[in-house]
């Protein structure tokens, strides 16, 4: 079986205005020391798979600047999508170009969303992951991160057995939904879940299958796009015609959660204990900066007078920003837009971008 490797970097990143853009997505800003969240997923698997396995998943707008940040990333395993249409598509999108090119093709897939620490084990759950489908392509291999609070954003898996011969990895025996406060704070304490990742290894044959049970009103135009890479057409026109009429829905709810009650699927998840950060907001993002000893973060000049826990970007790290008295407020600075809001509603940040001008989006 040859292994491959799939991003998904389609999202659109609107909680990380003004920064992410329509042009110029969160995944593609280099705003991690310089380096942007899909250079960052490019050097993750550098160790897993061969540089002509590794393929990316994204808006087909973005085409050029991906194969600019993913070194040695081939055109042809670029795969634009016309059209979001979440993460079920995504990934059936990727299975149908490998099943056409390997009917045993065996893929992880990774998100553009994340920074992950340390690499040695984030290499070793995935060689386990690979390891697990390798030897019985029935199965759907999950990862999950060890929690360090109770979050109420993320969804969760519940462990099951180990797996005989693959420890640490073990049955899932649930997903749950982003839970309340109070079944975090059990989950958390019961040292039975673990945080959904939304990485994967999978056989592309079993996805395609289980896709056509779950899901058949994606089935049908995936396997169009199947045989379009089958006869090693040109992708694009079948992508155009089919895409934009396939089912919004993500992989967790369309084919995870159907999968682990199904007796002739197994899910089974991996552990992984790693330092996971999800950077999807202002003040994830400012998590992967040092905080000096008021708690404020910046990736420019700043100087505070009685401030405490600022987060500050700026497209210009020689800009100076100053602040007196303040508590929890995000700053974020570019050449043609200021955002300025409390820590606690940046999540709101999303609402704000839907009543900017267009230009501005």
């Amino acid at each position: 079986m040859a292994r491959f490797a799939m991003i998904m970097a389609g999202g659109s990143g609107t909680r990380l205005w003004p920064m992410s853009r329509t042009a110029m997505p969160k995944q593609l800003v280099p705003f991690i020391g310089g380096r942007s969240l899909l250079e960052l997923a490019g050097e993750r698997i550098g160790g897993l798979v061969p540089p002509e396995r590794r393929l990316v998943c994204a808006s087909d707008a973005s085409r050029d600047q991906v194969l600019s940040a993913v070194p040695g990333l081939e055109p042809r395993n670029f795969l634009g999508e016309p059209v979001g249409r979440d993460t079920l598509n995504a990934v059936g999108f990727t299975a149908a170009v490998l099943a056409a090119r390997d009917a045993d093709a065996v893929f992880c897939v990774l998100t553009a969303d994340h920074v992950i620490t340390p690499q040695a084990t984030f290499e070793a759950c995935m060689q386990t992951g690979f390891a697990l489908v390798e030897a019985d392509p029935s199965r759907f291999a999950t990862f999950a991160i060890t929690p360090t609070h109770p979050a109420t954003g993320y969804g969760y898996v519940e462990y099951g057995d180990l797996v005989p011969g693959f420890a640490p990895a073990v049955h899932c025996k649930r997903f749950v939904e982003k839970p309340d406060i109070k079944r975090a704070q059990e989950y958390v304490a019961s040292g039975r879940f673990g945080w959904n990742s939304g990485m994967f290894v999978l056989h592309a044959g079993t996805v395609l299958d289980a896709i056509a049970r779950f899901c058949p009103a994606s089935h049908a135009g995936l396997m169009r796009i199947h045989a379009a890479a089958a006869r090693g057409a040109d992708l694009a026109p079948t992508v155009a015609e089919v895409y934009p009429g396939l089912p919004k829905v993500s992989v967790d709810v369309a084919l995870m959660e159907p999968a682990s009650t199904d007796a002739s699927l197994c899910v089974c998840t991996v552990p992984m204990p790693v330092e996971w950060k999800d950077v999807g907001s202002w003040p994830s993002w400012g998590s992967t900066l040092p905080a000096d000893d008021a708690g404020n973060r910046a990736s420019c000049t700043t100087v505070h007078l009685g401030s405490t826990n600022i987060v500050v970007a700026s497209d210009d790290p020689a800009h100076t920003v100053a602040t007196i008295g303040l508590d929890h407020v995000v700053i974020v600075r570019t050449q043609d837009a200021t955002l300025v809001c409390r820590a606690d509603l940046a999540e709101q940040v999303k609402d704000l971008v839907a009543r900017l001008p267009r230009s501005l989006r």
